[in-house]
């Protein structure tokens, strides 16, 4: 199994089993590990995935066991958190995302500071960001685009990728 880094999301959802197939499918996901379940159910109480060399963990929702209110982004109306993934080819990872039945929130496109960048969310109601480094900016050059975005455009938002 890979070494768990010093910091490590752990995601809370409400159906772990279908989460990791839709991961695997849409991400390209491999379980690290087997997944360990609930004595009697078929509930995932942890099971690690690598993402794109990354480790993620995660569960079901098992608050009703914890006395506790139920934490996923779907109970919760969302989540504020967005899980960052840097990939080589953004457009391709993108595409195969939103087949696999993630929504975009936030179309991929060339942004300003030289990434290709978008965000979606999962069926799970993780937001996620895909981002692929086209080119390398200083800061001088950073702030250059910046106000050149608004002053063309009158936002920061990026053309969309072809």
């Amino acid at each position: 199994m890979t070494p768990v880094p010093p910091l490590t999301p752990y995601l809370t959802v409400t159906d772990a089993a279908g989460a990791v197939e839709f991961y695997k499918k849409a991400f390209g996901a491999t379980v690290d590990g087997e997944a360990h379940r609930m004595p009697g159910s078929d509930k995932i109480m942890h099971v690690r995935l690598l993402i794109n060399g990354s480790l993620i963990m995660m569960a079901d929702d098992f608050s009703d066991s914890m006395g506790g209110p139920c934490m996923t982004p779907a109970k919760l109306g969302g989540s504020p958190i967005v899980l960052a993934l840097q990939v080589d080819d953004a457009r391709s990872f993108w595409d195969k995302a939103v087949a696999g039945g993630a929504t975009a929130t936030m179309p991929l496109a060339d942004m300003f500071w030289g990434e290709r960048y978008g965000q979606f969310t999962d069926p799970y109601g993780h937001r996620w960001s895909v981002s692929q480094t086209l080119t390398v900016l200083s800061d001088e050059e950073m702030q250059g685009a910046a106000q050149k975005a608004l002053d063309e455009k009158g936002t920061l938002m990026g053309e969309a990728a072809e």
